[in-house]
């Protein structure tokens, strides 16, 4: 019992210092009554001490908690929670909609670099690669400037792909961001508010973007929708419009989501992925990420402004060149 007053003693007196990193898990009102019990059972004879022995262990458990909590905050507090960030780029030059879209020249330079260039001027990341299957894609990185980690074929998505590349990686890093080669327009400040939101969301493995949808694009399966809770975690996403209404057409008064390529991961998550098998919802609309929220793991997703879109088809080409004329990108 003594070691038990004591650890009750030191977190009462925890909580009168100003400056200290603590947790209470107890209501007040609750811990004077378990104290006032806890205090009652030391004059029990010791073998009827069940109740101590209970207390005890409530005492002790909400002790490492509390320093379980302190350890966090001071990884928070100094800097060191998922501090190391790299960015991966997937590029794969056989796709089904647009066979060798990495290499389709944007004003002048191959989509991928335009990619690549945009990833660089992010303020988070400590790295950032092309991963591929493909030596021209390889070549074509390698000629300007960009580090390259080859990986095999039978990666089945970009988030496959960035596990292959962490693994190949000499140093080790806490946030794997995976950027889509097909966005030429995205946003460094994108690409740091991902990193970003998994170092403020411990409860979180996954991260990722999602900006207004537009009326005209809602039946567009190629536009991939999102909804989220008022916590701001991911629910769902579907290449089919959600939420779907009675009438069963676009509502211009409803905020839909749409979701942005960008992908943030806990590199640990990152790699018990690869292990989890393929889910019904994940399959049937083909969206990687529904096989992260299909076993139970959550997703934070911040809200950005955004109004270009990834190079889906050979069509997107002009409408992304005429934005970059528009924004002087040359």
């Amino acid at each position: 019992m003594r070691i038990a007053s004591k650890l009750a003693i030191a977190w009462r007196d925890d909580e009168r210092r100003p400056q200290a990193i603590r947790i209470k898990s107890l209501s007040s009102g609750l811990w004077s009554r378990l104290m006032a019990i806890f205090s009652s059972s030391s004059s029990e004879p010791s073998g009827t001490g069940t109740r101590a022995w209970i207390l005890h262990g409530l005492v002790l458990g909400s002790a490492v908690a509390a320093a379980a909590a302190g350890g966090y905050a001071a990884l928070r507090r100094f800097g060191k929670f998922r501090s190391r960030a790299v960015g991966i780029i997937p590029a794969r030059f056989n796709s089904s909609r647009f066979q060798g879209k990495p290499l389709v020249p944007i004003l002048g330079k191959p989509m991928i670099q335009r990619t690549w260039e945009r990833a660089k001027l992010a303020s988070t990341l400590d790295h950032v690669v092309v991963a591929t299957d493909d030596e021209k894609i390889a070549e074509c990185c390698r000629g300007f400037g960009a580090d390259v980690i080859m990986t095999s074929e039978s990666c089945q998505n970009g988030t496959e792909r960035c596990y292959e590349a962490l693994q190949k990686l000499k140093r080790n890093y806490d946030i794997v961001v995976n950027i889509q080669g097909d966005e030429p327009l995205i946003e460094p400040e994108i690409i740091d508010g991902v990193v970003q939101v998994l170092q403020r969301t411990p409860d979180a493995v996954f991260g990722t973007a999602v900006t207004s949808l537009k009326p005209e694009d809602g039946p567009d399966p190629n536009r991939v929708k999102c909804i989220v809770d008022k916590f701001g975690y991911a629910i769902y996403f579907s290449r089919g419009l959600i939420p779907y209404n009675k009438s069963g057409k676009v509502n211009p008064q409803f905020p839909y989501l749409l979701h942005l390529g960008i992908q943030s991961y806990d590199s640990k998550f990152l790699r018990i992925y690869p292990q989890l098998p393929p889910t019904p919802l994940q399959l049937e609309e083909d969206l990687e990420q529904l096989k992260v929220l299909e076993n139970g793991y959550k997703m934070k997703v911040i809200k950005v402004q955004h109004d270009a879109h990834g190079v889906d088809t050979p069509e997107d080409v002009e409408k992304i060149e005429t934005l970059m004329r528009q924004r002087n990108i040359l």
